[in-house]
């Protein structure tokens, strides 16, 4: 039975080995830094070595990573309930501040993403893609709401592709070099970093914790309950509030913005 999953597990261990040997990497960009934590040379590395040209890893084999995967993140969810347990006391004293988190992932996807997504052209498609930032409780709204083969399936689908691939590594190094600015307070961008996606919070809180090394417990803290907030309040914010919006929003901008009028679904509301 692990006999299927030993190359896959021998592979995972030699990039780790690696990523961690190269170790935590900062550069200089004007007056912060770039935070590239081992994670991210990790994530890249794994992205190459599963490219199908290399044929290092087969396409049978991607998909037994997925139980893997599955188990990881229980084992990840249990410590991060081990790690918010014994600052529940400094979380509850945070008060509204860590529920009003939510406003701002509403406010970059729909009242700023939307409008882009219709300048770029997109049309229905647009609503699926900027809801929210798409992780898998929001691929079940637009799946029930509109079925995955809609243009709102296929807009959902393409940010989820993105931020699996793409996410980590860039809101790790966002939150690195906003981190080193030392303008906002670092439990502020811990709240932040809860964006509703386990990969994309680590990456994010752990180049916070890089630069505030002395706060890493308190970072670790806010970051995995807003996380967890963003996770479960975010399905009923993002359902009976931002996709209401986007809609309205749509309906509202893309007369006046939209491109390409004669694209398919466009009534497909």
């Amino acid at each position: 039975m692990l006999k299927k999953y030993w190359k896959i597990c021998l592979l995972a261990l030699v990039l780790v080995v690696i990523a961690e040997f190269i170790g935590e990497k900062k550069i200089k960009v004007g007056p912060g830094y770039l935070v590239f934590l081992p994670m991210l040379f990790a994530l890249v590395m794994g992205a190459i070595i599963s490219l199908p040209k290399l044929k290092i890893i087969s396409d049978k084999e991607m998909n037994l990573s997925n139980s893997i995967m599955s188990l990881a993140v229980i084992i990840f969810v249990a410590k991060i309930g081990a790690t918010m347990g014994p600052s529940i006391v400094m979380l509850v004293e945070s008060g509204w501040a860590i529920c009003f988190q939510e406003l701002g992932h509403f406010l970059g996807t729909v009242i700023i993403g939307l409008p882009i997504a219709l300048l770029l052209g997109l049309k229905r498609e647009s609503v699926g893609a900027t809801f929210s930032i798409d992780r898998e409780p929001n691929i079940a709204i637009i799946a029930e709401k509109y079925g995955m083969d809609s243009p709102e399936g296929r807009g959902v689908m393409g940010i989820y592709i993105c931020g699996t691939l793409f996410g980590a590594v860039y809101i790790g190094l966002l939150a690195g070099y906003l981190g080193s600015l030392k303008i906002f307070n670092p439990l502020a961008l811990a709240m932040g970093s809860g964006v509703g996606s386990g990969s994309m919070m680590a990456a994010a809180s752990g180049a916070i914790a890089a630069v505030f090394p002395e706060r890493a417990k308190e970072i670790a803290s806010f970051a995995a309950a807003s996380n967890l907030i963003t996770t479960i309040i975010g399905i009923y914010f993002t359902l009976f509030v931002s996709l209401p919006v986007a809609n309205k929003m749509y309906a509202w901008l893309e007369p006046k913005i939209g491109k390409n009028k004669n694209h398919k679904g466009e009534n497909n509301v």
